[in-house]
């Protein structure tokens, strides 16, 4: 197994970003991280892709959801059948928008490895032979930056970009439902979310190397354009439906 994942995930990602290291101008770890990131995210992009449009359709079917609740009650039982009918009927399914995040686990731990050896020059044996070895990788990025060592201004910087991501995938609040006892739930979890990730993506930040603290704000980044861009389109095409 650790074979394996060393031949898929960690060998790849770590000749990748000495290839960066290498050939940018610069032979700057920072701006190599920034490349991996972006390389990562394209391959990625599918499964981020599907995980935005499942949490975007299952937020869009809250009021749905809060008018079974107002009809069937305190009848958990018919409430659950119903639900899941509802999922069956709009085609979404609950947990297609966490299995694209358990995907991306794999990478992050090897990132994470990745990032701890490739800038302390460590385990240059895992490189492919069509990859020139660098005499001395420069763990000093933008001239001030250390990646060895946490960061907390990364680690800031990157929760800021992760409540902006959580704040673009939040929707209006709905009219509250009278009957409807859980009705409020969505919108205290909702909350939670948008608010604990970003503080957790602080806390962890500041106690991993800024490398991966780097990475995360970038990546965060992306998938705020990728939203925007995702939704601007669906705006657009609700406009041409409406003016058909």
């Amino acid at each position: 197994m650790k074979y394996l994942y060393n031949l898929i995930l960690y060998q790849p990602l770590f000749n990748l970003l000495i290839f960066f290291y290498n050939v940018l101008p610069g032979h700057d770890i920072g701006i190599a991280i920034i490349a991996l990131t972006i390389a990562v995210k394209a391959l990625l992009y599918p499964l981020s892709l599907q995980s935005i449009r499942s949490q975007k359709a299952l937020q869009s079917l809250q009021p749905k959801m809060d008018a079974l609740k107002q009809k069937y009650g305190d009848n958990k039982e018919t409430l659950a059948r119903a639900t899941m009918e509802l999922y069956k009927t709009e085609k979404v399914n609950p947990f297609s928008s966490c299995l694209p995040l358990l995907v991306q686990l794999p990478f992050f731990i090897a990132l994470y490895q990745v990032f701890g050896r490739g800038i302390s020059s460590n385990g240059f044996e895992a490189l492919y032979p069509f990859i020139a070895k660098p005499e001395f990788i420069q763990p000093i990025s933008f001239g001030f930056l250390d990646l060895t060592h946490p960061s907390i201004p990364l680690a800031v910087l990157a929760g800021l970009a992760q409540f902006w991501q959580s704040k673009m995938l939040v929707t209006k609040p709905q009219p509250k439902v009278p009957g409807a006892k859980d009705e409020s739930m969505t919108a205290i979890m909702n909350k939670q979310m948008l608010y604990m990730m970003p503080l957790m993506t602080v806390f962890i930040g500041t106690r991993l190397p800024g490398g991966l603290s780097l990475y995360w704000l970038v990546t965060t980044l992306l998938t705020v354009a990728q939203q925007a861009v995702l939704f601007r389109r669906r705006v657009d095409a609700g406009a041409a439906q409406k003016n058909i």
